[in-house]
């Protein structure tokens, strides 16, 4: 299943664990985030037809990350607009989080790949707002309410 991480109504980060196995086209974001994600699943013979993507402009406010975790474990913290910490989860070996809104933090807990997409171009610096973030001791694993992909 899928978790939708949320605070005070807004969506904070989704995360699609490796277990997720849906048959078909499963986008696990709505159509007005700037990053669409899904989970695609075929059996062999299955044709996708051959296609090309628009020029369409697009206008992007926030940064929105994806990143994939290939091997080892990630603990995640979550953290408000004003930086306040919420909660915190671990990613495992196969596990992909699409990282929204609000703050965020790591800390590797294993030798760790992991692949990250996000928007571009990069601006370095101004690109983002560092923060003191919490110590491990001080992370709270949160419980898990799981949505569906759309």
């Amino acid at each position: 299943m899928i978790e939708t991480i949320r605070h005070e109504g807004a969506i904070l980060a989704i995360l699609l664990p490796d277990s997720f196995r849906e048959r078909g086209v499963s986008f696990c974001t709505p159509n007005s985030f700037s990053q669409q994600v899904a989970f695609i699943r075929h059996a062999k013979g299955r044709v996708i037809e051959a296609h090309l993507h628009n020029p369409v402009h697009r206008e992007v406010l926030v940064t929105q990350e994806v990143l994939h975790i290939k091997r080892g474990r990630v603990r995640v913290d979550f953290y408000d607009a004003q930086k306040r910490y919420l909660e915190s989860r671990i990613l495992h070996t196969g596990d992909t989080i699409i990282l929204v809104s609000g703050g965020h933090g790591f800390e590797i807990l294993d030798d760790t790949e992991m692949i990250e997409v996000k928007q571009g171009p990069y601006l370095g610096d101004n690109d983002k707002t560092r923060f003191a973030g919490i110590s491990s001791a001080e992370a709270r694993l949160s419980k898990v309410a799981y949505d569906t992909c759309e």
